[in-house]
């Protein structure tokens, strides 16, 4: 059967009038899906297909997380939604060691998995593997990667939307041909992704961009601050930066404030997270609009993706997961201070209806 494009809309909470809310643990050996999280889940009310309705199904997690509880969450709604499929899930975190992943992805190829989900990498590290794991008849998933191998289900945030958003926020508040200053890091298919966005919108408003620092490491946050701080030391007249991943966001709010600039520059970001809403709502705070998916129903939805493709009921090959834009104002108006109480305001963050099927018994948040 032919797969085509899940179509996807970013989704809003009232007007682009009203400022909507806007919208990327290291271990040496493999670990089991043992923890517990938050989530519950629903009964599931149809018939357990193949290969489901023959016992436990083995999957593969291989990881290339960062630094931040955006993975954390991600990782205990993967673990969540394996546990309610009766899945064993084992996980492999190379967590910014690109040959690491390379050697996690053989391990997981001769596991014995029935499907790899790959969570994060660069594609040219691990593409080799991918087509092994492929010929091999095992199904593969990808969140958040570039592949071009046939077979492969590719998931991801719908980030062209989730940056179009924030930047759409931004224009609001610096106007037009503003200097601006943009943290950001080439060769991850996220950050890409709304790197192209921030070019057209730039080049739109007629924003100066003053600099472009940002990399990526295991504590991207921290090692950011440096870098924005040397900007801003020499450009201290941007009125704002766009940090699109929450750790470059960090970094940039503690660059701003350590340069006492909180009142004169104001840092838009991407993704959202328990630390990102205290961030945001923190006294003082420049960061005052990002856009994201919540990262705990994400990581289940990928899961049910996997469970669906199993089970040749797919008939995608992309799944997108829609972002919400949310704004430091709203956060503040409505006392959030935490994703569950996102969650509650937003419910269309579950993801409740992404993937999913009678037969699975879908986790909520």
């Amino acid at each position: 059967m032919s797969r085509t494009r899940v179509p996807l809309a970013v989704l809003s909470l009232a007007s682009v009038s009203a400022l909507l809310l806007a919208g990327c643990s290291q271990s040496t050996d493999a670990s089991k899906n043992t923890g517990d999280t938050a989530a519950s889940a629903s009964a599931a009310t149809g018939k357990k297909p193949a290969p489901f309705s023959k016992g436990t199904v083995k999957v593969a997690l291989v990881r290339q997380s960062g630094a931040g509880d955006y993975f954390e969450q991600w990782g205990n709604g993967a673990k969540a939604q394996a546990k309610a499929l009766g899945i064993d899930l084992t996980t492999y975190d190379a967590q910014a060691d690109n040959a690491k992943q390379a050697t996690d992805l053989s391990s997981a190829i001769n596991s014995g998995a029935q499907a790899i989900i790959i969570d994060h990498g660069f594609p040219a590290t691990i593409q080799p593997e991918i087509d092994k794991a492929v010929q091999k008849g095992i199904k593969v998933v990808v969140y958040d990667v570039e592949t071009k191998t046939k077979g492969v289900v590719s998931t991801e945030q719908d980030d062209a939307s989730m940056a179009q958003a924030v930047l759409d926020v931004m224009a609001k508040s610096v106007g037009r041909n503003a200097k601006v200053g943009y943290a950001n890091v080439a060769g991850y298919a996220a950050l890409d992704k709304r790197n192209t966005v921030w070019k057209k919108t730039a080049d739109a408003q007629g924003w100066q961009q003053e600099f472009k620092v940002g990399k990526v490491t295991d504590s991207t946050a921290t090692d950011n601050v440096p870098l924005v701080s040397a900007a801003l030391t020499q450009h201290s007249d941007v009125t704002g930066i766009f940090a699109p991943y929450d750790e470059l966001a960090k970094g940039t709010v503690l660059a701003v404030q350590n340069k006492k600039l909180q009142g004169k520059v104001k840092v838009f970001g991407a993704d959202v997270s328990n630390a990102d809403i205290q961030n945001m709502t923190a006294a003082g705070s420049p960061w005052v609009a990002t856009a994201g998916t919540d990262p705990s129903a994400v990581g289940a939805a990928v899961v049910r993706t996997t469970a669906l493709e199993l089970a040749g009921q797919l008939n995608e090959d992309t799944v997108s997961f829609p972002a919400v834009a949310i704004t430091q104002d709203f956060l503040r108006k409505n006392k959030i201070e935490n994703m569950d109480q996102l969650r509650t305001a937003l419910p269309a963050l579950n993801l409740s209806k992404v993937s999913t099927a009678d037969w699975i018994s879908n986790v909520a948040h």
